[in-house]
């Protein structure tokens, strides 16, 4: 793998592990998941309390959250998701490319976890709902095209891009009823990602190619 092609992805998960893995080692993840996670009661107007230590500004907890893990395994599974997929990802969207689907992704993820339970005081943390818009776009611009012909009216990418939306909901569906519980993972979020990929990932090709 060529990581100084991969030079935004390399950096995301440089940045990724330094800050999660110091948060984990001082005990500080609990901390910052309050102060810098994505908690949707924020977003109503709920202020944390006075005598809490900081508090990102709302606005950008979606992002901070990104840099926030529960644990050792959390953050090597996403870090290996991240790696992989967005190294491959950024050889065709390049690396603006990469960190702007990396941006969206995430505040996608946050929409998507925020309009099923605007009241909840729950901090989400992780970045494995940015991580899944480079998924995203990876299945898009690499996976094996599945639909030869169009269905319904809709045009073969079309129903492509449908079936790999339909086929990762699927997926989060299952891990939410596997018995790990939707509460513990951000299943919306994840799909809220996935589908930032597949919207953004053909968009962001045609710019960087006539930037080029």
């Amino acid at each position: 793998m060529n990581w100084t092609a991969a030079r935004a992805t390399t950096a995301i998960a440089a940045v990724t592990a330094i800050v999660s893995l110091f948060l984990i080692l001082t005990a500080l993840v609990p901390d910052a998941a309050v102060g810098a996670g994505f908690i949707p009661l924020r977003f109503e107007g709920a202020a944390l309390p006075p005598d809490f230590g900081f508090a990102v500004p709302t606005i950008l907890t979606p992002l901070t959250a990104t840099l926030i893990h529960g644990g050792f395994a959390h953050i090597a599974f996403n870090l290996i998701m991240l790696v992989y997929c967005g190294a491959q990802a950024e050889r065709a969207l390049g690396p603006r490319g990469i960190a702007i689907l990396y941006v969206v992704g995430a505040y996608a993820a946050a929409i998507a976890q925020y309009f099923p339970d605007p009241s909840s005081p729950m901090p989400m943390i992780g970045a494995s709902g940015a991580i899944s818009a480079i998924v995203g776009a990876y299945a898009l611009l690499f996976g094996r095209r599945r639909a030869t012909r169009g269905v319904a009216g809709l045009s073969a990418e079309m129903t492509h891009v449908l079936w790999l939306a339909a086929g990762w909901i699927g997926i989060q569906l299952l891990i939410g009823y596997a018995g790990m519980g939707v509460g513990a993972i951000a299943i919306a979020a994840h799909i809220g990602g996935f589908v930032a990929g597949l919207v953004f990932a053909k968009p962001l090709l045609l710019w960087r190619y006539r930037n080029a």
